[in-house]
């Protein structure tokens, strides 16, 4: 049977059988095809791509998401060819297609399309009835529904969540990490933010530069220190702790992974609850 499958780009793909030899560019999407017990399919990642650990450990890389080698993926002779729209490069991805690949692109922004896509690659993979996958997803959906049960009756606690240090990058409200905070019980302080059209990049439409005065100005009360894409050290946590701002006075800095919050699919599934825990316990705090 012929299966149609449409990706975040809008492209039409067709499947006459479950894909075989997968290429993943993407670490999370190597993650979700292990997750619904697809990993065998697997024969190229990128070099972050690093779970499941031995999964990863015994299959080549082809480079990063932003400079694959693209001789070495043809080479690999892909059925599929995973990527992301904000993760690799517009050009690579329309090279490979001119190569004759299936290049399958996502770009969920909501932690609710997260769950949507990893039932779309279960479909894709023929495992959408197979209990591994059906339970996961199930899961999933479910989670979402609880947490916006759970939002709707608590006062959200002001975050901010940067994503880079210096300079200082954080993100705006149509975004997936924020998706991730709303969901989970925290009001992004930065959601609505403006573009500044001094910074000549259009990644400021959705990950803007901000100032210390206007961390200061915003006023959060939780400030959350990702592991990725920058690994916020405890250097960076000191300058946070001294700004005059409510976070650091109710002792709210707080380091978190930064795979639970950007790491779409089966990841979100497993780490939202962590993310609600620690949400959960300093709004606790600020009250008390």
């Amino acid at each position: 049977m012929i299966l149609r499958v449409q990706d975040d780009r809008k492209r039409d793909l067709l499947f006459g059988a479950a894909p075989k030899r997968v290429v993943s560019l993407v670490p999370s999407e190597t993650y979700n095809v292990a997750a619904i017990g697809c990993g065998g399919s697997l024969v190229g990642r990128t070099d972050y791509c690093e779970l499941p650990r031995d999964l990863c450990g015994a299959l080549p890389s082809v480079g990063g998401p932003k400079n694959p080698r693209l001789e070495a993926i043809v080479t690999l002779e892909p059925d599929l060819v995973l990527a992301n729209q904000e993760e690799n490069t517009k050009s690579d991805l329309e090279a490979l297609a001119q190569r004759g690949l299936k290049v399958f692109v996502a770009f969920p922004r909501r932690v609710a399309d997260a769950v949507a896509h990893l039932a779309r690659l279960a479909r894709i993979f023929r495992v959408d009835r197979h209990p591994t996958a059906r339970t996961l997803i199930k899961q999933g959906y479910e989670m979402v529904r609880d947490a916006e049960d759970a939002r709707a009756a608590a006062r959200p606690p002001k975050t901010f969540c940067p994503i880079w240090m210096e300079p200082l990058v954080t993100i705006r409200g149509d975004t997936f990490i924020s998706d991730v905070l709303d969901l989970a019980g925290a009001a992004n302080v930065f959601a609505r933010r403006e573009r500044n059209l001094s910074v000549a990049c259009d990644r400021d439409d959705r990950y803007p530069r901000v100032t210390m005065e206007q961390i200061v100005a915003a006023a959060p009360e939780l400030v959350l220190l990702p592991s990725e894409p920058h690994a916020f050290t405890e250097q960076d946590a000191d300058v946070f702790r001294k700004a005059p701002i409510p976070a650091a006075k109710h002792g709210a800095i707080v380091h978190v992974d930064g795979k639970d919050l950007c790491w779409y699919g089966a990841r979100t599934i497993e780490g939202f609850s962590r993310v609600r825990a620690v949400i959960d316990a300093h709004r606790a705090r600020i009250k008390a």
